[in-house]
């Protein structure tokens, strides 16, 4: 007789949630929003579920200094519409930097999130600065805290044995 497996399903209230901090100084734009994306959705979770909000928040800092490869800053236009006949404006991705660099993060990440509710919502877990400074770091030091007592209570292994 064969015994029955039961599938273990992940409630709301064991996700846990952390805050993680990134430099975008000196990062490649689609490389960073990638791996931004990654964090927001909870993918790196080892108990990661497709349809939960299992993802972390992320703050972005100096997203001025993001590295733009090729030609990008003179050929990537980014497109919107006034709603109006004619009313399609461009606006090349040098005159974003200058004005609003966090917008272009924000925008190369929410490109790779999903199109639904789950992707919005994730969405709003994502703070993005252009310089050092944020007001988050009440938050991020509470979860730092959380990770250290994490590991404080966890029981080491005596050196030398091998995990089974």
């Amino acid at each position: 007789m064969m015994k029955r497996m039961k599938t273990y399903s992940l409630k709301g209230g064991d996700i846990d949630k952390r805050w993680h901090v990134l430099d975008a100084a000196d990062h490649t734009l689609g490389r960073l929003a990638s791996q931004v994306a990654s964090l927001l959705m909870g993918k790196h979770k080892p108990d990661f579920t497709k349809h939960l909000d299992m993802g972390d928040f992320v703050v972005v800092v100096n997203a001025a200094k993001v590295r733009i490869t090729g030609n990008k800053l003179q050929d990537k236009m980014y497109y919107r519409h006034t709603g109006y006949m004619g009313g399609l404006k461009t606006i090349p991705l040098a005159r974003m930097m200058e004005r609003r660099p966090e917008r272009v993060i924000e925008m190369a990440v929410r490109g790779m999130l999903p199109r639904n509710r789950l992707g919005r919502h994730v969405y709003r877990h994502l703070k993005v600065y252009a310089g050092p400074d944020h007001p988050h770091q009440a938050q991020v030091n509470a979860s730092r805290k959380r990770e250290a007592a994490a590991a404080a209570t966890s029981t080491p292994r005596p050196t030398g044995e091998q995990p089974s």
